[in-house]
């Protein structure tokens, strides 16, 4: 299956959405943790002193892995308890898991040189391998630690079926803006790579590739070439299962197989002359990146109260720089706007030009109910300030990086709406992440937007207040 083929079996519209039987299955929803029985817990530090060393520490890895796929949130429910992360993640699932593959010291002194797993649900890490792996990572830059990204099937398809594999790019997507975000303000240098070999990944981090698969590398951090790494055997740890069963969607493996890369040589024919620097988005406003972080959320409702130009800007700026970042892929995807309440800006449809920030104006006029519909029938888009549609020349992105360019796409836009989500909760106004109907966003943009598909959608605006 080609990414084209797989996009367009995937496409939500509406009359697919009320012929899909498919329903949500409680008794058999799956945990939201990957959890080893058997390997011994290495706790993380829980307190983060503002200092910055030379040197990569526990406590730096720590909080870059709390700000973006910890715990942050707790709600309690008669039921039981709801746990928030860091990241926006579709249906509250959090399908990604976190790997880190470390050098020890010198760069990295307090923590032993190895391969490990992120565990949010007790904020540790445990350890799969002994050793210095860094270089088993063909084509990954040199660094004293590597976080790895995996994908896991079926904790999203319960309930998004064969569109998992989408959402495995917004979701992995938010926590890469929140740990680009971080690093950043740690001054580590952070480079993004979507292009590795599969097959090695994947066999490092002992996954089973029917169920969860390697996604990407961030090297944070800057190093000497590392030395070449020891023999790694298979590993096969003990894992609980997610739920009492599984069901299989095909399409999204046959998706992930035909954009996997099998060589180093792939690799660099993949990456051409990449990678390269996205221009560096001006810094947030307000407090301290922590902070922001800690009080974002995902809007549920909006008061249909306006927002300012200045506001609105900020948090376009934000996403068409993408953050300052490395990445071994170009930018790929463009902003389409619908606006209903951004003070000195005339409702209506726009669309944005990265390179200096203009809006163009498309069609003019109140088009509160067409965004709702276009959100797949929800209020919320409508409701808010302004709905940003992400699209993206499909033809060209597969033309240039072929199958995998789908992943780099949706990736990027999972990290462009997490850098909105950010910049949003910075000003103190309210932000969403939803999907679409897929061929009615580009018709309705169209012709400005024609041959373009429709990749992901931001909500933006002041949040309601909840009825006590």
């Amino acid at each position: 299956m080609t990414a084209r083929e797989y996009h367009d079996l995937t496409k939500h519209s509406y009359e697919s959405v009320r012929r899909n039987p498919h329903s949500l299955d409680w008794a058999n929803q799956p945990l939201g943790f990957k959890i080893y029985p058997t390997l011994e817990p290495i706790p993380l530090p829980r307190e983060f002193s503002a200092t910055a060393t030379e040197r990569l520490r526990l406590e730096d890895l720590a909080r870059l892995l709390y700000f973006s796929a910890g715990i942050t949130k707790r709600r309690a429910y008669p039921g039981g308890e709801i746990l928030f992360r860091a990241a926006a993640c579709t249906g509250a699932l959090y399908e990604i898991e976190l790997y880190v593959v470390c050098g020890g010291a010198p760069s990295m002194p307090d923590l032993p040189a190895g391969v490990y797993h992120f565990g949010p649900g007790d904020f540790a890490l445990r350890r799969l391998r002994e050793g210095d792996f860094r270089g088993a990572v063909a084509g990954a830059p040199a660094a004293p630690l590597l976080l790895i990204a995996s994908g896991t099937y079926w904790r999203n398809a319960w309930k998004y079926q064969a569109r998992t594999y989408r959402h495995f790019g917004w979701d992995n997507g938010t926590i890469h803006a929140n740990l680009l975000a971080v690093a950043a303000a740690l001054g580590l240098e952070a480079r993004l790579c979507c292009g590795f070999v599969d097959e090695q990944v994947n066999r490092l981090l002992g996954l089973d590739t029917d169920r969860e698969v390697a996604l990407t590398v961030l090297a944070l951090g800057t190093s000497a070439s590392p030395p070449a790494p020891p023999e790694a055997p298979p590993i096969h740890f003990e894992t609980v299962p997610l739920s009492k069963q599984e069901v299989d969607y095909p399409a999204m493996r046959e998706m992930h197989q035909a954009s996997s890369l099998g060589s180093l040589e792939e690799v660099v024919a993949w990456r051409g002359e990449l990678p390269t620097a996205r221009p560096r988005a001006e810094s947030l406003p307000g407090e301290p990146i922590e902070q922001v972080i800690l009080r974002r959320g995902s809007t549920r409702r909006f008061a249909r109260h306006p927002i300012t130009l200045t506001e609105l800007r900020t948090i376009l700026d934000q996403a068409a720089a993408g953050g300052g970042f490395l990445a071994d892929f170009a930018k790929l995807n463009e902003l389409y706007l619908i606006v209903n309440a951004v003070e000195g800006l005339e409702a209506g449809a726009y669309f944005h030009h990265a390179a200096g920030g203009a809006l163009e104006p498309l069609a003019l006029g109140d088009f509160r109910r067409l965004a709702a519909h276009l959100g797949l029938d929800q209020d919320l888009p409508g409701d808010a300030a302004a709905a940003v549609f992400f699209l993206a020349d499909l033809n060209h992105v597969l033309g240039r990086y072929g199958n995998r360019g789908y992943r780099a796409v949706q990736l990027e836009a999972g990290i462009l709406g997490g850098r909105m989500y950010l910049a949003a909760y910075a000003q103190r106004l309210g932000a969403t992440g939803l999907t679409f109907y897929d061929d009615d966003v580009t018709g309705f943009f169209s012709p400005h937007a024609a041959g373009k598909s429709a990749i992901f959608l931001m909500a933006i605006g002041h949040p309601a207040r909840r009825k006590p």
